[in-house]
């Protein structure tokens, strides 16, 4: 397993730096490059030429990128072109909002998604697996935005029992922080638990048809612990990567919904920032979302050890 961990780790060093370079030639993409975004209107030469030097600019674009990465591996990503408040800080402001926000959807997908996949994956042909085919179906065709403001309607605008907006912080109010993030969490979770449900289903099915399934009900083991110790363990693979891949998706999605939900996380960071061309924020936190989508492939890896030993070997 050591060996699995330093070899992934190895192996996302070029990655990172192939992944920063893109990042960072994004402002090459830029109509005229971000001094000209910056300078306002009917700017002058001596303005532009002015804020190019500020920028550093002035430079050929691999030293540009080169002064940029080693400011990166100080732990300098820059300031904001709009406050000039520094990346980091407002990363690490929202962080916590859209860290706790993707946990309580991935441990929602996880519950549903799993209980709708045993259910259809045991009895494959009956009724139960019928209808959690189908509801699994019909989360996969429903939009985050749309869940959210039903979601809303009826919980917030109806019943008014829950929030609609704003968040409280776990540390104030542990009641308060799950009221204000059940609605968005639950809008998020409906597309990851129709993928985590139909792959458990896939899985399950086919494990349920192996000779020491068969062996294992034969001599008498009782259905929980067949479920628990053989089943589940040997149907994992599949669905932990299924689980992964949305767990990155997920990443991306909290843009829209913490602008719906008006949550103060990274997601709603990066829409400003992006609509107010604030490159620097866009770049550091699209370089940060990167590292998190390379760790959670790198769990996902190393879980793989544990359910299939030969991978330890391999």
């Amino acid at each position: 397993m050591l060996r699995l961990l330093c070899v992934r780790l190895l192996a996302m060093v070029p990655l990172l730096l192939i992944v920063s370079f893109l990042i960072y030639s994004l402002i090459a993409l830029v109509p005229g490059g971000p001094e000209v975004a910056l300078a306002g209107s009917n700017p002058t030469p001596e303005r532009i030429q002015a804020i190019r030097e500020e920028l550093g600019l002035d430079v050929p674009f691999l030293a540009q990128y080169r002064n940029w990465l080693f400011d990166v591996f100080h732990g300098d990503l820059g300031h904001s072109f709009v406050d000039g408040q520094s990346v980091w800080s407002a990363v690490a402001a929202g962080f916590p909002v859209t860290l706790s926000l993707v946990v309580l959807t991935l441990l929602i997908a996880a519950v549903l998604g799993l209980a709708l996949g045993l259910a259809a994956g045991l009895r494959p042909g009956t009724w139960t697996d019928r209808l959690s085919t189908v509801t699994a179906s019909a989360f996969m065709s429903l939009p985050y935005f749309w869940v959210g403001m039903m979601l809303v309607l009826i919980f917030s605008i109806q019943m008014r029992t829950l929030p609609a907006v704003g968040y409280v912080p776990f540390a104030e109010s542990p009641l308060d922080w799950l009221g204000h993030l059940i609605l968005p969490a639950f809008s998020l979770a409906t597309v990851p638990t129709a993928v985590v449900a139909r792959q458990t289903r896939a899985a399950v099915t086919s494990v349920m048809q192996e000779d020491y399934i068969r062996t294992a009900r034969a001599k008498g083991l009782h259905p929980g612990r067949l479920v628990t110790k053989h089943v589940l363990k040997n149907a994992a693979v599949p669905v932990v990567t299924a689980f992964g891949v949305e767990a990155n998706r997920l990443i991306g999605a909290t843009v829209v919904i913490e602008q719906l939900f008006a949550l103060p996380g990274v997601g709603k960071l990066a829409y400003f920032s992006v609509f107010s061309r604030d490159f620097p924020m866009v770049q550091g936190i699209l370089l940060i979302t990167a590292v998190l989508i390379m760790l959670v492939n790198l769990a996902v890896d190393l879980s793989y050890g544990y359910f299939n030993p030969k991978v330890r070997v391999s």
